[in-house]
This record gives structure tokens, C-alpha cells and sequence, in this order.
């Protein structure tokens, strides 16, 4: 009987071994993939392929790394919305470009996309802590900007975008008048127990387990905690979600500041 609870004891040990060592080893190249297998890290192409007219914008984020964006117009004189607009964890801007020609062409806004840090010709490395200031860089670039309405500017937020989004709006109240969000996801926590199944009982922002491997992630990306410490100030604002999201998000905004938008086509 000894040697039947030692060994589980030493199955539960390496399980939470091995755990430990994928998380730590290759947590960043799960979380973030700048460069598509089989593609490069260039965009394969800019706006101008599908006529849409562009800057090219650089910016500096408080720490010092270069960053790279493209800021679309609807129209030279356009002071509708403008979309602050965050990609998912894969590829680059380019890889988004035929959607955003959709979202001018149906919502007749300006649209700003921005690179993290490391993604297409932004300079660096990704991580939480720095693409949080890539994404504040951006909306004080947006903030400073005499040619849009300021006290437009939506968030757009799709997959680990939603994720950057609801923390950029929960920082900066006051600049942002909507944040939509995407198929995100309630926390990078809860989802490496949906990618490394063997692991829900140790890691999570929901489990019910122990979640002793929490502490080794270095890029929770807690979204449904920003959303909940957002209440107030959505109140002034809104929020539309699309996607499963939805179900965890009813728990944490009350009615009169959500909008849950089901999945359909622009």
C-alpha cells in the first residue's frame, strides 16, 4: 500500500514537474507567434494593396522601444470614430487588412493598427508588461492627434487583442469611449489548462484545483479581472462582446454597461 501512494505521489510530482518546465520554457512562444510557420515576419502587404490611404506611423512606448503602425482614414476629413484596433497573438497587421477594409467600409470610421512589440517591424520582444505600454504609446499618440475627434476613440479588441484592450480601458477611463471585444478569452491562466489539459488542476483563474503553476506565468493577461475593476467606468461608456466570452463576462458587468453581440458577418 506504501508503495502504491508513493508512486502516485511521485506521478502528481512529475506531472507538476513537467508542467512547470513547459511553462516556463516555452509560455511566450505559446502566448505570442509574430512570425507565422511557413510565413515571415514582413508584411506580405501594406493598405495600399487594397487601396485604402495610409500613414506610416512610429512611435516610442515609455521604455524605449520603436514601434510601428498604420493609421487609416475613412476620409481626409473624417471625425467619426476612430478604431484603436489590437490583433490577436498570431501573424501581423497585414494578416488583419482585409477585415479592417470591411469595418471602414460598413462603420465609415478611422482605423489605427498598431504592432507590438516584436511583431512585424516593431522593434523588441513581446510580453505583457510591454505591449501594455505599446498599447497606452498608441492611444496617447491617438490622444494627441488634431485631425480626429479624441473623444471618439473605440477599442477593438480581437483574441489576446481583447485581452490588451479591457486593460488599456481599465488604465485611461477618461480616453476611451467603447471597447469591443472579440473571441478573447478570460485569462491566459484559464487557458493553458485548455492547452495542457494535465495541468487544470494545478493552473487557473477559475479552476477549483490549487493552482500552484499560477505564480510561474509571466503573462496572465487577466481580462475578465480588468473588465470586472472597469465597472465603473464603463458605465460611461460601452461594451460589446461577441464569441463564448460572453457567458464568463455576465457574471462581472451588469446589464445597462454590456452589449453581448452574437456571432455573425460583417
Amino acid at each position: 500500500m506504501v508503495n502504491y501512494w508513493s508512486a502516485i505521489a511521485y506521478g502528481v510530482g512529475g506531472i507538476v514537474f513537467a508542467g512547470m518546465a513547459l511553462l516556463v520554457a516555452l509560455q511566450e512562444k505559446l502566448v505570442y507567434v509574430p512570425v507565422v510557420p511557413g510565413l515571415t515576419k514582413s508584411y506580405p502587404i501594406t493598405p495600399a494593396r487594397l487601396k485604402l490611404k495610409y500613414e506610416d506611423v512610429w512611435l516610442t512606448a515609455s521604455d524605449g522601444v520603436r514601434l510601428h503602425a498604420w493609421f487609416i482614414k475613412f476620409l481626409p476629413d473624417c471625425r467619426g470614430p476612430t478604431m484603436l484596433f489590437f490583433q490577436e497573438n498570431a501573424g501581423n497587421i497585414a494578416h488583419r487588412l482585409e477585415f479592417v477594409r470591411i469595418m471602414l467600409q460598413k462603420l465609415q470610421c478611422n482605423v489605427f493598427m498598431l504592432s507590438y512589440r516584436g511583431y512585424g517591424e516593431s522593434d523588441g520582444y513581446p510580453s505583457q508588461h510591454g505591449i501594455t505600454r505599446d498599447a497606452q504609446a498608441a492611444l496617447d499618440y491617438l490622444c494627441q492627434r488634431t485631425d480626429i475627434d479624441p473623444t471618439k476613440i473605440v477599442i477593438f479588441g480581437r483574441s489576446l487583442g481583447g485581452a490588451v484592450g479591457s486593460v488599456l480601458a481599465r488604465n485611461n477611463p477618461d480616453k476611451v469611449s467603447a471597447l469591443i471585444l472579440e473571441n478573447t478569452f478570460t485569462s491566459i491562466l484559464d487557458m493553458a489548462g485548455v492547452v495542457l489539459p494535465f495541468l487544470r488542476w494545478f493552473i487557473g483563474g477559475t479552476s477549483k484545483g490549487p493552482k500552484v503553476l499560477n505564480f510561474l506565468v509571466r503573462s496572465p493577461w487577466n481580462t475578465v479581472e480588468a473588465i470586472g475593476e472597469n465597472k465603473r467606468s464603463m458605465a460611461s461608456g460601452h461594451l460589446a462582446t461577441t464569441g463564448t466570452f460572453n457567458t464568463i463576462l455576465h457574471q462581472v458587468i451588469s446589464p445597462p454597461q454590456r452589449t453581448f453581440v452574437k456571432d455573425r458577418k460583417i
